[in-house]
């Protein structure tokens, strides 16, 4: 079953002289598959400027079970890209457990064209910030530079070379992950929090509503009338300021019996938006910015994806940050 939200009020267009970017998925907390730790309750709070999550979880054999756990970050390219792309780790990204912030250690990996070749990066003596720099990062954190001897070892190991600038730099994908070690005893409740500003498209780039939008978001005849009538048409096509976001929900398979009691909220930042999203389920309006729907034993069997449409333009942007690494 599909679920469609529509709101059709009309607020001021204001304009963006971005380009248009993709949306990029983050998602929630992993390990592999256990038979017991069940995940007993999620609540996911999703709007374009905030994802914030909420679980529950109770180990349900007889004895303290410690399970490591991981939050996988989007990956990245080592390279410069031409045109605006996201990096690093989400704004504002955080972790508790049980009220308190979590401890975590930070793994880096990359690869190139599907090889895993951070052993061949420590080797040449990098550090894993050194991996997980990018020149999008600036000066947001200080990390050294690679001296000559390490810039000719890598070139020779194909891991420096042209990129899509043209310039000769590293090419190779970083991949983060926040790992940590989580005790789970018998029968007790462990309550695990996280947020952070998700990675979002945006931009008159991607104001446009094509048949491929329309199908992804499973937009129906009344959305659809409700945008027609708030876009701005001009010689070209018509548009309207939108953000799509993206989250990883299948990761909750990894969980005994998958998520038991999962309850999906999805946020406007004003009344006068228009969200659109496939999802199972009836949504129910909570309040004028709320829309939500709960779901019992839920196996997703697709990531999610929300369109907002009608928002105000300068709250899109959602820059990534340089990971917390040594």
């Amino acid at each position: 079953m599909k679920s469609v939200l529509t709101a059709a009020l009309l607020f001021p267009l204001l304009a963006s002289a971005n380009d248009g970017i993709g949306a990029v998925s983050a998602g929630g907390i992993v390990f592999g598959k256990t038979d017991a730790i069940a995940m007993k309750k999620e609540v996911l709070n999703v709007s374009y400027t905030l994802i914030s999550v909420d679980y529950e979880f109770v180990n349900e054999s007889a004895a303290e079970v410690e399970e490591t756990i991981i939050f996988p970050l989007p990956a990245y390219p080592a390279s410069n890209l031409p045109s605006e792309s996201y990096y690093g780790q989400p704004g504002g990204f955080s972790i508790k457990v049980d009220g308190k912030p979590v401890s975590f250690r930070t793994v880096v990996q990359a690869s190139l064209n599907g090889k895993d070749v951070t052993a061949q990066l420590k080797k040449a003596g990098l550090s894993d910030a050194q991996i997980a720099y990018t020149p999008a990062f600036g000066e947001q954190r200080k990390v050294a530079k690679l001296t000559a001897q390490q810039r000719q070892q890598l070139i020779q190991l194909h891991l420096i070379g042209e990129g899509p600038t043209a310039e000769i730099e590293p090419i190779w994908d970083i991949q983060v992950n926040y790992v940590w070690q989580q005790k789970f005893p018998a029968n007790k409740v462990v309550r695990v929090h996280h947020e952070y500003k998700p990675f979002i498209s945006g931009g008159p780039g991607d104001w446009v509503m094509d048949k491929d939008t329309e199908k992804r978001f499973c937009t129906d005849a009344a959305f659809l009338a409700s945008w027609k009538k708030l876009a701005t048409h001009d010689p070209y096509s018509d548009v309207l300021p939108s953000s799509k976001v993206a989250y990883i929900l299948k990761t909750g398979n990894t969980w005994k019996n998958g998520i038991e009691d999962f309850t999906l909220n999805v946020i406007k930042n004003d009344p006068k938006e228009l969200v659109s999203l496939c999802f199972p389920g009836s949504f129910k309006k909570i309040d004028a910015r709320t829309y939500q729907v709960k779901l019992r034993n839920f196996r997703p069997t697709n990531d999610l994806d929300v369109y907002f449409g009608n928002i105000t333009p300068g709250e899109t942007v959602s820059e990534g940050e340089m990971p917390l690494v040594k």
